[in-house]
């Protein structure tokens, strides 16, 4: 079944636990996360990013996102990660996405406001959940166990409270992604999270909040987010480099035999996500 993530964020929050968001980049991908959250009875939030439209088209997204979201047998979120601009954000929703996001998070403070605030009010006049992020998640722009001693405390790209406060009562958002220590992408070492942070944002804020940039950011750092605050955890590098794995496993002629020990690969990873997360049943 298709729905909005409000239902999802407002179970895992009570229970404390994150939902998976993978992100998805062709029918086989979007199909393997729907089966496996169908195999285990959990929900899922499909995600699809603007910056894949290379691989996509935002259209073709959703055609897909809503065929195998309609037909499971569990909650199934379609969602825009990570628009770029207003206008798309906006023809997502008539698409038909169940969330979108909005990201102005590399803008000023008042831009991201003005523009996290318009796609709010179209998105909610039409039933559609909004995420935004403040606190630039980047990419490579993080503190790890290999470059902490040479940063300071100056460097600081983490969400602060009393903004996030703000931010929220200004826009209307639904959701928030904050920046408490993790990166998009691959890293060097392992990051290290501020979990004060993410403990002062969970107590102050209304609304669920969003880790961006999970792949390869330690079982135990993701698994303290899960359950001491953050309600969905997007994952994409980590599923790609486990279908990059599993096709040095043999030398492959059959293309249809690669696509498929893929698929299986990026469905272990997708378990072992939901049981890392503790993700309750739908």
């Amino acid at each position: 079944m298709l729905v909005t993530t409000k239902e999802m964020f407002e179970k895992s929050r009570k229970e404390n636990y994150a939902i998976v968001a993978p992100d998805f980049w062709d029918s086989n991908s979007c199909k393997t996360y729907v089966e496996t959250a169908e195999e285990l009875g959990v929900p899922v939030i499909l995600s699809f990013a603007q910056a894949h439209s290379e691989m996509l088209s935002i259209e073709e997204a959703c055609t897909l996102g809503k065929y195998y979201g309609e037909k499971a047998s569990v909650p199934v979120a379609l969602h825009l990660d990570h628009g770029l601009d207003v206008e798309t954000v906006k023809k997502a929703v008539d698409l038909g996405y169940t969330s979108v996001m909005i990201d102005a998070s590399a803008q000023p403070y008042e831009v991201n406001v003005a523009r996290t605030k318009e796609v709010c009010d179209y998105a909610h006049a039409h039933g559609v959940v909004v995420e935004a992020e403040l606190g630039h998640v980047g990419s490579g722009d993080v503190i790890t166990s290999e470059n902490k001693e040479a940063l300071t405390d100056d460097h600081n790209i983490y969400t602060e409270v009393e903004m996030a406060k703000r931010f929220v009562e200004e826009t209307g958002v639904d959701s928030l992604a904050v920046s408490i220590g993790t990166s998009h992408g691959l890293y060097k070492g392992t990051p290290v999270i501020d979990f004060d942070r993410l403990h002062e944002l969970r107590a102050a804020l209304p609304v669920p909040l969003v880790l961006h940039g999970g792949s390869g950011s330690g079982d135990e750092n993701l698994e303290r987010c899960a359950t001491e605050g953050i309600s969905k955890i997007n994952v994409f590098t980590d599923f790609t480099v486990a279908a990059i794995e599993s096709s040095k496993k043999e030398d492959y002629i059959n293309w249809y035999k690669l696509l498929l020990d893929a698929n299986e690969s990026i469905k272990n990873k997708l378990k072992f996500y939901y049981k890392l997360f503790h993700t309750g049943k739908a």
